[in-house]
């Protein structure tokens, strides 16, 4: 991250040289968001600046807290800040937490079944199935997680088409896939079994390796890798 970005004038109606500056959500539309500083895109999100200042001081000092800290800061932290009321220190958060749970988790080397469990817990739906599908690298690096099929009450109907479409497309080494119970209970089903049986003989013949399948629920896992169900 470039600590500069703190020094930039969101606002200011010209740059020193003559050229006019684009306000954030302008340059976003124009330019794309991968163009905006971080103070830019924080500025949009939290609605903050006035045409013709600079950057605040209490945007200043989040950023500074963003930059140092190895996770996501909490309320009490954020709410220390000047210019952060209630209301923009849970938009803040949200923004985020979400992000994190969205896409924080590419790169993350999957070592354990817990390392998988702890990506798909935040997709627990009480109601219905999630089958999803993590597409891994040959490091076991996630490279994305994506939800294959959403089903009814009790079941999901999946097709080893649909689970490995996507993973192809990544050129993934390995996969794993998982989905919760919304009845709380972890123990597969002969359906479960079933479908790890096909998708486990599926990725042997396109050369993916099938690396786990966990049944899961808000506070606990099943992985048939753990167990000894799947192939070395």
């Amino acid at each position: 991250m470039n600590m500069n970005d703190t020094n930039i004038y969101l606002y200011d109606t010209e740059d020193g040289s003559g050229s006019i500056y684009e306000k954030p959500r302008e340059k976003l539309i124009s330019k794309g968001v991968s163009a905006l500083s971080n103070c830019e895109l924080l500025s949009i999100v939290l609605n903050a600046g006035i045409k013709n200042k600079k950057l605040s001081v209490s945007m200043q000092a989040l950023l500074e807290l963003l930059y140092h800290s190895t996770s996501i800061p909490s309320v009490q932290e954020l709410s220390l800040l000047s210019g952060l009321g209630e209301a923009k220190v849970c938009l803040l958060m949200a923004m985020l937490e979400f992000g994190r749970r969205r896409w924080g988790f590419v790169g993350t080397q999957i070592t354990r079944p817990h390392d998988i469990y702890e990506l798909v817990r935040p997709q627990v739906d009480r109601r219905q199935e999630r089958f999803l599908t993590l597409s891994l690298n040959g490091a076991y690096e996630v490279i994305a997680l994506r939800t294959v099929t959403i089903g009814l009450v009790n079941r999901t109907i999946v097709h080893p088409r649909e689970v490995y479409a996507d993973p192809l497309t990544d050129r993934a080494s390995a996969v794993i896939v998982a989905h919760n119970h919304p009845s709380g209970q972890i123990t597969p089903s002969p359906e479960d079994n079933e479908i790890t049986e096909r998708l486990q003989e599926a990725g042997r013949l396109l050369g993916i390796y099938f690396l786990d399948h966990l049944v899961f629920s808000e506070t606990d896992y099943f992985s048939y890798r753990a167990d000894g169900r799947l192939e070395a």
